[in-house]
């Protein structure tokens, strides 16, 4: 078809946006790596101190990162304006455009929870938590995509609801498995060290319903140990033995189920053919089941 060169072009796009947005998180996050190699602000750090340059390293390397981000998020909106020039974009620049905006929204959203730290109202921390991956990660790696993708090829506003109904619940379910693979995870799998997000203080909901089955004793020590750089292999055992005495982890393993539940009832109410469904159900089904 015509079109088609301009629709791998919109994808592209995407691609360039989500390098932006991992690129410009490991920054945020500390992560020194990303599917088990050095991430990117790193690799600059690394590349500074091997050629004993000027000044600091680790400056150097997020600096430059940044940069990098920032390039990634120029080129793919020269991507996505060069595909709009080959197909009609009436409904689907409004999607890529909220979806810039909603990412940016959940980062910070993210920042502010790590930052006010401890909360008094844990099931007020919960909400927040899902609040934050839907909007920092469920939307634009499920949600959006999919709209855009339906929205290139003419859906109308039926159709991409429709859509926004199967892949936010999925998109919500992906990153709930993230957050339990970032503490119980297999380093040799997901690429990163074990109890990494831990090191990290996300306050994620395994995080905040931990802490809302806990006794203020328990959360001191939650609290205490969260976002600590130093954590211990013994520290991470803990907090992990801790997550599932509280019931946070089957709790959150049920909620992984009812949103994946949900993704797969809207799936099948889809007036879509057979093979795109297909498709959409085998995505469904690795980003619900996944190990890393």
């Amino acid at each position: 078809a015509p079109a088609a060169p301009a629709v791998v072009t919109a994808g592209i796009a995407l691609e360039f946006f989500q390098a932006a947005a991992l690129i410009h998180d490991d920054i945020i996050d500390r992560s020194d790596t990303r599917r088990g190699a050095p991430s990117v602000h790193r690799q600059f750090s690394i590349q500074h101190r091997n050629a004993r340059w000027h000044l600091d390293p680790e400056r150097f390397g997020a600096s430059s990162a940044i940069l990098a981000g920032d390039l990634c998020l120029a080129f793919s909106e020269e991507l996505f304006t060069s595909a709009c020039e080959g197909l009609d974009c009436a409904s689907a620049r409004p999607i890529f455009n909220r979806m810039r905006t909603e990412v940016m929204a959940g980062q910070y959203l993210d920042l502010l929870e790590e930052a006010v730290g401890p909360d008094q109202t844990p099931d007020a921390a919960a909400e927040r938590a899902l609040n934050i991956l839907r909007f920092k990660s469920a939307k634009y790696s499920m949600e959006r995509p999919l709209m855009l993708g339906g929205a290139l090829a003419g859906a109308g506003p039926e159709l991409l609801e429709a859509f926004s109904s199967f892949a936010l619940p999925l998109g919500e379910a992906f990153q709930l498995r993230d957050d339990v693979l970032g503490v119980f995870g297999d380093p040799a799998i997901t690429g990163k060290p074990a109890g990494d997000d831990l090191r990290e203080g996300k306050r994620t909901y395994l995080i905040a319903r931990t802490l809302g089955a806990s006794d203020a004793r328990g959360r001191a020590m939650i609290n205490s140990l969260l976002g600590r750089p130093d954590l211990s292999d013994a520290d991470v055992a803990e907090l992990r033995g801790r997550i599932e005495e509280s019931g946070a982890l089957a709790h959150t393993e049920q909620l992984i189920a009812r949103r994946s539940a949900d993704a797969f009832l809207a799936l099948d109410g889809l007036p879509i053919d057979d093979l795109p469904a297909a498709a959409l159900r085998a995505l469904a089904e690795a980003a619900v089941t996944r190990t890393f």
